[in-house]
């Protein structure tokens, strides 16, 4: 007797393409997410100063990084790359001195799929806007890529093909309000502790008085019991 089998396998067949799809999917969504020029952290406390850090794990296509090229916000106090033995450093200054963008280009340059990265500090003043957008330039092997584009009020800064590095800066309150509760949990969370310490205490000191008191006791009924036999 012949079985037609054809439906089980073309079922069979289906479900493995889609779990290999679902898993290509799974794997190419994060990278394609991670395809871009970010900036760690990206929040500063206004006034403040802080360090950037400006990474990547890509080149133009599959071409090796050579250089980014960091533009200044204005709004900032003050600006200092860090120097770096992997990378050269060329500074430019606007007419008011300050500076104005920052070039760091590789010694090797940096194969696609290898994360690189470059550092400056910065300080903010009373004049620091609430957003600090670093435009940049990545220059590779072969060709270029301009990381450059704002989203608009509404808009999934995710959605953007070429995002700009962006910095909030928000009031030094709201900053370290977390770290605050945090502080206030972890002290919370001590004095629990110091009081549970305190009752185990306690609980020994009752069990140890209380043993006291019926040994005292079984001793006392031994006497009176040896008293009567003799």
């Amino acid at each position: 007797m012949n079985i037609d089998v054809t439906p089980r396998t073309t079922r069979r067949r289906t479900l493995v393409a889609g779990l290999v799809g679902g898993a290509v999917l799974a794997l190419a969504v994060p990278t394609m997410a991670s395809a871009h020029v970010g900036v760690s952290p990206d929040e500063l406390v206004a006034g403040d100063h802080g360090t950037l850090t400006f990474s990547f794990s890509h080149g133009c296509e599959d071409s090796p990084t050579t250089a980014l090229r960091i533009t200044m916000p204005e709004g900032l106090a003050s600006v200092a790359p860090t120097i770096d033995a992997d990378w050269t450093i060329d500074v430019e200054r606007g007419d008011d001195g300050l500076v104005s963008a920052v070039t760091y280009t590789a010694l090797t340059p940096v194969p696609n799929g290898l994360r690189g990265a470059v550092t400056l500090g910065i300080g903010l003043d009373d004049s620091t806007p609430d957003t600090l957008v670093f435009p940049v330039v990545q220059t590779c092997v072969t060709g270029s890529t301009e990381w450059t584009q704002v989203a608009e009020d509404g808009e999934d800064p995710h959605s953007l093909d070429a995002p700009a590095p962006v910095v909030s800066v928000v009031e030094g309150s709201a900053a370290h309000g977390g770290h605050e509760d945090a502080d206030a949990d972890a002290d919370a969370a001590d004095a629990a502790a110091a009081a549970a310490d305190q009752g185990q205490n306690a609980l020994g000191t009752a069990f140890g008085a209380g043993g006291l008191v019926a040994g005292v006791a079984a001793l006392v009924v031994a006497i009176l019991a040896y008293r009567r036999r003799v």
